[in-house]
C-alpha cells in the first residue's frame, strides 16, 4: 500500500509537490523534504520520458508516493510512465464521462482495462507480484480544469476505478470564466471558491480522492477545510526561485545596492 492510501485510510489529508525540473538530483532534494508525495510534471515541465526515469529511481528511497502527469488523455503516455514505475497517473483536461472511463482503462491490466503488459522498470521497484497487486494499487487522478468538465462533474466522479480529481484552478478559471479572471491559483472569487467547493463535494458524496494544487499553505489549510485530502503547495521551480529571489534581496537590502537593471517591483 502507498503512503498516500495509508495516511487517506487514516483520515489525513496530504502534502503533494511539483517536479517541473528534468533533473534526478533536483528531484532527490525534493523527496528529502518530507512530502507525503511527488509529481513528475510531464504535461508542463521541461522534461521527457528519458528524465522521468531517472527521476523515479532517485526518489525512491523516500518512501512518498510516486506520481506522474502525463502531456494528455494518450494511452501511450500513460502506460509508459506506469512501466517506468509511477504509481499513479494525473491526467490533464478529462472533460467527459467517456474520457474517465478511457482514462482508467489505460491503468488498469485486463479485464480491468486494456493497458498492456511491460513493467519494464515497474516490477523491480515495486516487487515481482507487481502484475497481480497493480490494478489495486495505482492512483487514477482526472483533472477537472474546464467548463466543460465541471458540467459533467457527477457523471465523472461516478466513473468506476477512479481514484480522484485534481483541480486545476488556473485553467478551470480562465474556462469558467471565460478569459474574464486572469489565470492564477489561490483562487478568491466567490464563483470560482463556489466551483472548485463543488469539486470536493462531489468527489466526498462518491468516496473518492479531492486533489488541489494551491499556492500557499495557508490556502491549502482552508482547502483541507473544505474536504480536500490532497494538496499541491509548490514545486521545484517556484521553490528555487523564491529562494533565490529571497537571497538577493537580503543581499540588496543589506548593502544598499540595487543590482544592474533592477527596477522596483520587477519580475
Amino acid at each position: 500500500m502507498t503512503r498516500l492510501r495509508r495516511l487517506w485510510d487514516r483520515g489525513q489529508p496530504t502534502l503533494n509537490a511539483w517536479c517541473s525540473i528534468g533533473s534526478p538530483f533536483v528531484a532527490e532534494i525534493m523527496a528529502a523534504q518530507g512530502f507525503d508525495s511527488l509529481t513528475v510534471d510531464m504535461q508542463h515541465g521541461a522534461l521527457d520520458y528519458s528524465d522521468l526515469l531517472p527521476m523515479l529511481q532517485a526518489m525512491r528511497a523516500s518512501g512518498a508516493t510516486l506520481l506522474a502527469r502525463v502531456p494528455w488523455l494518450d494511452p501511450a503516455h500513460v502506460m509508459k510512465a506506469l512501466d517506468a514505475g509511477a504509481e499513479g497517473i494525473i491526467c490533464p483536461m478529462v472533460n467527459t464521462a467517456e474520457d474517465a472511463a478511457r482514462f482508467v482503462s489505460y491503468l488498469r491490466y485486463p479485464p480491468e482495462g486494456v493497458r498492456s503488459f511491460g513493467p519494464t522498470r515497474a516490477v523491480f521497484a515495486h516487487g515481482p507480484d507487481y502484475a497481480a497487486t497493480a490494478n489495486s494499487r495505482l492512483l487514477a487522478f482526472a483533472m477537472v480544469e474546464t467548463a466543460e468538465a465541471l458540467a459533467n462533474l457527477e457523471a465523472i466522479v461516478a466513473t468506476p476505478g477512479l481514484d480522484g480529481i485534481y483541480v486545476g484552478p488556473a485553467d478551470l478559471t480562465q474556462s469558467v470564466s471565460a478569459g474574464r479572471l486572469p489565470f492564477g491559483m489561490d483562487r478568491e472569487e466567490p464563483e470560482m471558491i463556489a466551483a472548485i467547493r463543488q469539486i470536493a463535494d462531489a468527489c466526498t458524496a462518491r468516496g473518492i480522492v479531492a486533489a488541489l494544487h494551491c499556492a500557499t499553505p495557508d490556502y491549502a489549510h482552508r482547502a483541507i477545510g473544505w474536504g480536500f485530502r490532497m494538496t499541491t503547495v509548490g514545486g521545484d521551480t517556484r521553490f528555487l526561485a523564491a529562494g533565490a529571489a529571497e537571497a538577493v534581496a537580503g543581499f540588496r537590502q543589506l548593502t544598499g545596492r540595487a543590482g544592474e537593471g533592477d527596477k522596483p517591483g520587477g519580475y
